[in-house]
Parts: structure tokens; sequence; C-alpha cells
């Protein structure tokens, strides 16, 4: 039997500059350096694909007519929380997030980025090379972020 009830439904977006490079945001809740993608959580009725594009532009501020899907992870990827943090976020009730990810252009210019946005989750961002990404997100979603090097890595 699946432990897929353990983990809270998510979703993340691998977004790509005109460069290549990806975008990434300092989380604000976070004390050490932490920058990840954006990513979150899918609620009761939406589909994975119309929530990256909501969480996207929560995040972000980057609308959706400024997003083009490339390609969509083959299989949902999962991360375990630290036993230390599992109390304490989402009141308890996962393990972790299992993942629906999507590779998608920014087809903006950078003023089109606010990360003022009515709830921030960032308190700064910037693109990165995508080979850096493991190195600069929380230990327990690096796994994570290799695996979506391996999916994604053909199309940059």
């Amino acid at each position: 039997m699946s432990d897929d009830h353990l983990y809270r439904r998510g979703v993340g977006v691998m977004l790509l500059n005109a460069e290549g490079l990806v975008w990434v945001g300092r989380r604000i809740d976070y004390t050490d350096e932490a920058w990840q993608m954006p990513q979150g959580g899918m609620d009761k009725g939406e589909q994975p694909w119309g929530t990256a594009l909501r969480e996207l532009e929560e995040e972000t501020g980057i609308p959706p007519h400024l997003v083009e899907r490339i390609a969509e992870c083959p299989e949902r990827l999962r991360y375990d929380l630290p036993p230390e943090l599992r109390s304490s976020l989402w009141k308890g009730k996962w393990k972790g997030q299992l993942q629906d990810w999507y590779l998608c252009r920014f087809l903006g210019h950078d003023r089109d980025v606010d990360i003022a946005t009515k709830h921030p989750e960032f308190n700064d961002w910037k693109w990165v090379e995508p080979r850096l990404l493991p190195d600069l997100i929380v230990p327990f979603k690096r796994d994570l972020y290799r695996d979506l090097l391996r999916h994604f890595g053909v199309h940059f």
C-alpha cells in the first residue's frame, strides 16, 4: 500500500528566463540562506497546472500570460520534512510533500517580478544556473532538486 496519503499534495515551478537561468527566491521565514523555486500546496478541487500558475503568481507576482509551459515532470516527486519541523508545519498533519513539477519559460522582464505580494514568502530573488539549485535549497529538498535537474536537464 502506498503512503502517499501521508504527504501534502503540491506543485512546483522551475522557471527559466531567456538565458536559461532559473528563478529562485530567498525564503522570508528561514534563518539560513535558503533559496527555492516557487512551490505550494494544492487547494481542494484544484488541478496541478492551475495550482502551479496560482502559486507562481502568489509568490512572484508573475501573471500566467507571462509563462509558457515547456514540460511536466513524468513522476510526482516527494520530500520528507525533518522530524523537528513536522509538528510545526501544516499542524503536524503531513510527513512532507508530494509534488507535480513543471518546467516553464518566463516570457516577461525582470520588472514583471514582484515579491512584495499579499502574503510574501521571499525577501529577495535572483536568476541562477540550474546546476547550482541543489546547493541553494534546504538540505531536506536537495534530492528532489537533483531529480528535477535529471528530468528537465534535456531542456536547458
